[in-house]
C-alpha cells in the first residue's frame, strides 16, 4: 500500500557546506533530519494563494465596473490571477501524468 509523503528537510539537497546530502544523512545529533514542510501542505498553500488572487481580482473587477477602482491595478490583478491559475493547472497536469505513469508500472 502506498503511504503519504514524509516531511521534506530544508537541508535535504544542500548542506551548510553546499554539498549534496542524502535523505538519511545524519545531522549534529546523530539522527537523520526530520524537520520540514510536507508536499501536501506546500500544494495546499499554493492553491490557497491562487484562490486568494482570483478573489481579489474579481473584487477589483466589480469595483471598476461600479466606477470605484483603478483600471490599471485591476488589469494587473487579473493578469496575476490568470498566471497563477495557469501555473496551478500545469502542476495539476504534472501530478496526474505522474500518477498515470505509476499506475501503469508492472508490479
Amino acid at each position: 500500500m502506498i503511504t503519504g509523503l514524509g516531511p521534506i528537510s530544508p537541508n535535504f539537497l544542500t548542506g551548510t557546506a553546499g554539498g549534496v546530502l542524502s535523505p538519511t544523512t545524519p545531522v549534529a545529533g546523530g539522527a537523520a533530519a526530520e524537520t520540514g514542510v510536507s508536499f501536501a501542505s506546500v500544494l495546499a498553500e499554493t492553491a490557497g494563494r491562487s484562490v486568494d488572487k482570483m478573489k481579489a481580482a474579481e473584487q477589483m473587477s466589480v469595483e471598476v465596473l461600479q466606477g470605484k477602482g483603478d483600471m490599471r491595478q485591476t488589469v494587473d490583478a487579473v493578469m496575476s490571477a490568470e498566471q497563477s491559475f495557469q501555473a496551478a493547472v500545469a502542476i495539476r497536469d504534472k501530478i496526474v501524468t505522474a500518477y498515470l505513469e505509476v499506475s501503469r508500472m508492472a508490479i
